[in-house]
């Protein structure tokens, strides 16, 4: 595994729609693995493959222990709102309140190629949507309202 660097706002990569996994194959799944080891180390719960430069159709969301690998995902069923602050490792430093989902049913292959299908409620429905969109080339930011800088920690030495 390795750390890739974050693909931030302002790359075009980020507005492109992401292409189909046609063969998930080893080099898929090392892709996988640096996503998830990148999103750990920047203390994210969600990372899209767009955000490391790679413009293909698959997500991880880590929320409560469990790990979600989505290839090819499809959000198949929706119902309910909430609105929530946002942000996103892509956008360092803002936060904005986004409406989504408050239930979501999403599907897509694991990195066996097997189907599998999750649901997710609350912060796990806005996880799966947030990343969701960004194999579509839409930003939370897009779509943000209330928009804010978030605080620095500051450490001293």
């Amino acid at each position: 595994m390795a750390l890739r660097n974050i693909v931030v706002q302002g790359e075009e990569i980020l507005t492109k729609r992401a292409k189909e996994v046609k063969e998930i194959n080893e080099h898929v799944c090392m892709i996988l693995d640096d996503m998830l080891e990148t999103m750990r180390a920047e203390n994210g719960i969600g990372i899209a493959a767009p955000q490391v430069g790679v413009l293909r159709r698959m997500f991880i969301v880590e929320l409560e222990d469990q790990v979600y690998e989505l290839i090819n995902p499809e959000i198949i069923e929706t119902s309910g709102s909430q609105c929530e602050y946002e942000g996103c490792l892509s956008v360092p430093g803002l936060i904005g309140r986004v409406e989504r989902p408050q239930y979501v049913k999403i599907a897509g292959q694991n990195r066996q190629g097997q189907r599998v299908e999750y649901e997710g409620t609350e912060l796990l429905a806005v996880a799966f949507c947030h990343e969701y969109e960004h194999l579509d080339g839409i930003l939370y930011i897009d779509k943000a309202t209330d928009i804010c800088e978030t605080e620095e920690e500051e450490t001293e030495e």
